[in-house]
């Protein structure tokens, strides 16, 4: 599914608590920088027609929900992106942050034990 940036920051503030109205993504939104209710509320009809949100009449209120997962959606874009930058390899990827010295220890860290985890399930 193709969602543009700004589809994405609507998608995240509904990631942040769902179901919820219009007004509640607006406040989310508006926390960290000024966003137009009538952008936001074309932004949620657009993601309705890809059908990345669900929705219910509550009275005189549209309640909106997600039918797409952010986990989801973050494998099938990390997913596209290894495809299209390193051949679907993560190795390369990994390399190119390690080589410009973007990895802190933590990060080395955290992938250690991602690894060992995987080689301990797949043993």
């Amino acid at each position: 599914m193709d969602i543009s940036d700004s589809e994405y920051q609507v998608m995240e503030a509904i990631w942040q608590g769902h179901p919820c109205t219009a007004t509640d993504i607006v406040s989310r939104l508006n926390e960290s920088e000024q966003w137009h209710e009538k952008t936001v509320k074309t932004l949620i009809g657009r993601l309705v027609k890809k059908e990345a949100l669900s929705f219910e009449k509550q009275g005189r209120q549209y309640v909106y929900s997600t039918t797409l997962q952010k986990s989801d959606y973050q494998i099938e874009k990390s997913q596209s992106f290894l495809s299209k930058m390193f051949d679907g390899k993560i190795s390369p990827l990994v390399a190119a942050f390690a080589n410009k010295d973007a990895l802190d220890a933590k990060d080395i860290s955290e992938l250690k034990d991602i690894i060992n985890n995987w080689e301990q399930d797949h043993d």
